[in-house]
């Protein structure tokens, strides 16, 4: 008989079925995840992040009757649901205003890129504040965890899925490079394929003895370099090979499944269609998804949230930057929040919409143009699905968007709502060498008025 082909050299091997965390090999990186605590529970979350921080007051909370150095810069236009004002430029989430819900009073202190997002993401204060926005997580952030507490060897899907790669600023630490997400590129390229990918003659579908698998890969190993990449770890290696042969994940990686007509609903772009694979691969089982949002496209026009006075080097009104990216970010939410109730998926499936914090309620300008800063002091999150009391408001800030007014509501209040959906113990400890002890989350509760 003559044995299967398949790749040649590690090269090969890395191209056709590791994926890509920082050099690992899938088998290595799943060691150990069953060493979890909680049930696996069958829900996802979908974070959409708008790396940058992007304006409370030109998207969820806009101040039209405030002086006019602060107020929005767009006009309030009403949803159908009363009092949930939002930004004109958000005509298809105001149809949907009842299958979200935008808390308003969000608040922390740490007001640089980086700092900002550990914050946000892990729950956790980063010990020294950076400035130039460099700073690493000394914690891992929810993916991370849900990963952890997720990937089990009858499990054969990635649990933790970057589009098109994870937070730069986080890291799993503690826990393990083991729990790093899948970073699966930007669907909406041309010719995209799924990250998990069996070439030279392999294929998952049509595999009908994975013992053939496992032992070509071993007789590929015994000649391989003795890297740590290439070492599989007991039963997790068939874990891998669950992973890399598994239909399942194949299919949710396959937009080609999707029709034209649901692809432009979503918007041909790099946010509409992650949103989409988004959706495909937490209604098969990932989960979690985050999308980091930077812009929609590639192109001089085109900055990411960070909406100070020449950001990116582009000069003018950030008016003008915004109001290209504003219906692009309507598009993809309104079309994944639409399909995630039409497919009765709102239970399984929540999605959380965020920055690293908001922008300053009293606009800067110069000579190069018109800004908002930075601002931790107050923001906002809009929430969908994920069994949550939709249709409302939670919180508000003053009469200028600086400061909370009513019901605070902080990171870890946002991540235990999080957790609470993912079946996930947000007071989970886990024990450093030294032997202290490490929460999930030091403080937070779910958001009562939600849950």
């Amino acid at each position: 008989m003559n044995p299967c082909p398949g790749p040649s050299n590690r090269r090969e091997f890395l191209r056709a079925g590791a994926l890509g965390f920082g050099g690992l090999c899938l088998s290595d990186l799943l060691a150990g995840r069953a060493a979890a605590g909680t049930d696996n529970h069958d829900t996802s979350v979908i974070l959409m992040y708008l790396h940058g921080g992007p304006s409370h007051l030109e998207t969820y909370d806009l101040k039209p009757d405030a002086p006019s150095d602060y107020r929005s810069i767009y006009s309030p236009i009403a949803t159908t649901v009363p009092g949930m004002d939002i930004c004109e430029l958000f005509p298809l989430q105001a149809k949907l205003a009842d299958k979200i819900a935008i808390v308003r009073s969000c608040h922390h202190t740490m007001a640089s890129h980086s700092d900002g997002g550990i914050q946000v993401l892990t729950g956790k204060t980063p010990l020294v504040a950076d400035a130039t926005s460099q700073s690493k997580s000394d914690h891992p952030d929810f993916g991370h965890l849900t990963n952890y507490f997720r990937s089990t060897p009858d499990n054969d899907i990635p649990q933790y899925v970057a589009l098109p790669s994870g937070p730069y600023m986080t890291r799993p630490t503690y826990i393990g490079v083991q729990h790093k997400p899948l970073d699966a590129g930007d669907p909406s390229q041309d010719g995209y394929k799924s990250p998990i990918q069996i070439t030279g003659g392999l294929d998952g579908e049509k595999l009908s003895n994975r013992k053939a698998l496992l032992a070509q890969l071993d007789t590929f190993r015994a000649g391989a370099d003795q890297q740590q990449a290439m070492i599989a770890v007991d039963k997790f290696r068939e874990l891998a090979f669950n992973v890399l042969t598994s239909t399942k994940t194949a299919k949710a990686f396959d937009l080609s499944r999707e029709t034209d007509d649901v692809k432009d609903r979503y918007g041909r772009n790099q946010w509409g269609q992650s949103a989409l694979l988004a959706r495909r691969l937490a209604e098969a089982g990932t989960g979690v998804i985050t999308m980091f949002m930077n812009t929609p496209f590639t192109g001089q026009e085109w900055t990411n949230w960070d909406d100070h006075i020449g950001n990116a080097g582009r000069p003018g009104h950030f008016g003008k930057y915004m109001s290209l990216r504003l219906p692009y970010l309507d598009q993809s939410i309104s079309a994944l929040v639409e399909d995630i109730y039409r497919r009765n998926l709102e239970k399984k499936i929540m999605l959380v919409v965020m920055g690293e914090f908001g922008r300053t309620p009293r606009l800067s300008s110069n000579s190069g143009g018109v800004g908002r800063n930075h601002w931790p002091q107050a923001y906002s999150v809009l929430l969908s699905g994920g069994g949550l009391k939709t249709g409302q408001v939670v919180g508000s800030t003053n009469t200028r968007g600086e400061y909370p007014s009513a019901r605070p509501t902080t990171p870890e209040d946002i991540l235990a709502t999080i957790y609470r959906h993912l079946g996930i113990s947000s007071r989970h400890e886990f024990i450093d060498p030294t032997g202290r002890p490490l929460p999930v989350l030091h403080s937070g509760t779910p958001i009562r008025e939600l849950i």
